[in-house]
């Protein structure tokens, strides 16, 4: 058994994350593409890559799809046949969980058919680039019933946006672009409808490189299933580790990671729902209640200023022209001068991110 304290288990995420030291691989060559990296808003993932790399941030390896949880995120294209059979339901219970809503309370008793029959939906309706509500009509007519609820803004009956996210990967679906404009088209040369799950003890696995030690409900909540399909996979080649008195798992081979790690120094700004920020001990990530409802919010979650390996503040991104992104922060605790300078320096990272020449920095 391994026992170390919140510091250490942070200064392992962040070499684990590639935040440490900014490497010049390019996006797909990070090692955090095999967790996935949210697709929260426009820009996010090229913010969080440019807070890893140096390098070019175009990378057309990369494909965006509905992945964890069915939210959208950038993985490489090379690997959607494999990452398709490991999200892939491991049985009806875990489909049940993965789907539960109050919008379409009937849905989770379907299990593994909803993602069957919504998936098969999407292959048969998306042969092209379409409108997102375009593709919910149609494919909400080719569903049972209990998948659906009624909207009434506009007057009709859609599948549930869990369900269809869900299955979005099976379904072959590609995430062309978000907002009032979405567009939705099939993956070229997409992975093949599994029949079964594949790989969820790598799921697991990955969840614990990056964002371990943690435990079965944390990693439960992750996935947005349950923490006893959780232990049913959990792997066998893990180390348990005590952190602060609590107990957790790694897989074996990042112990090594784990003791070695080096204190992490500098600043990293990390875009909101950043691969860091997906960890569901946010106790331990965040400390304090009040600092945690700055950083996760129910709607429009800010971004988080990274100072010397700590959750420092949370910033807010607002465009000036073509030339400028202005970043207004709000630190938890005063910066010193010196700290500001590095979280200055830092900036530009965020404009190249934006695509734009340069950054202003607002403390409050």
């Amino acid at each position: 058994m391994i026992d170390v304290d919140r510091a250490r288990v942070m200064a392992y995420r962040l070499a684990a994350q590639g935040l440490t030291e900014r490497s010049e691989a390019r996006p797909a060559d990070l090692p955090v593409l095999d967790l996935g990296v949210q697709d929260y808003t426009p820009d996010s993932a090229r913010v969080a890559f440019a807070a890893r790399t140096g390098a070019d941030l175009d990378d057309d390896r990369l494909i965006s799809v509905w992945a964890a949880r069915g939210a959208p995120h950038r993985h490489r294209r090379a690997d959607l046949t494999a990452l398709t059979g490991r999200l892939w339901p491991v049985d009806d219970d875990d489909a049940g969980a993965r789907i539960r809503s109050g919008q379409v309370p009937e849905a989770s008793h379907l299990g593994v058919r909803a993602f069957t029959v919504t998936a098969e939906a999407f292959r048969e309706v998306l042969t092209g680039p379409l409108p997102r509500g375009e593709v919910s009509t149609e494919v909400s007519r080719r569903v049972p019933a209990e998948l659906t609820y009624d909207c009434k803004p506009c007057g009709a009956r859609h599948i549930a946006s869990n369900v269809w996210q869900h299955a979005g990967l099976a379904g072959g679906v590609e995430v062309l672009s978000r907002g009032r404009d979405a567009m939705l088209g099939p993956i070229p040369q997409g992975p093949p409808m599994p029949s079964a799950n594949r790989g969820f003890g790598w799921l697991v696995q990955t969840y614990l490189r990056f964002l371990g030690p943690a435990t079965p409900g944390e990693v439960a909540r992750y996935l947005g299933t349950t923490t006893t399909v959780v232990k049913r996979e959990w792997p066998s080649d893990l180390v348990e580790v005590r952190v602060e008195g609590r107990r957790a798992w790694l897989p074996t081979a990042s112990a090594k990671l784990l003791e070695s790690a080096p204190e992490p120094r500098g600043a990293r700004w990390l875009p909101a729902m950043d691969p860091l920020l997906q960890a569901r001990d946010r106790d331990l990530l965040v400390p304090g209640r009040e600092r945690q409802r700055e950083v996760w919010r129910i709607l429009g979650n800010p971004g988080a200023l990274l100072v010397d390996g700590e959750v420092a503040g949370v910033w807010r991104a607002r465009m000036s022209g073509q030339r400028r992104v202005d970043l207004t922060v709000t630190t938890f605790a005063p910066l010193s001068a010196a700290r500001r300078r590095l979280a200055e320096e830092e900036a530009a990272h965020v404009a190249r991110g934006r695509g734009v020449p340069g950054a202003a920095v607002a403390f409050e």
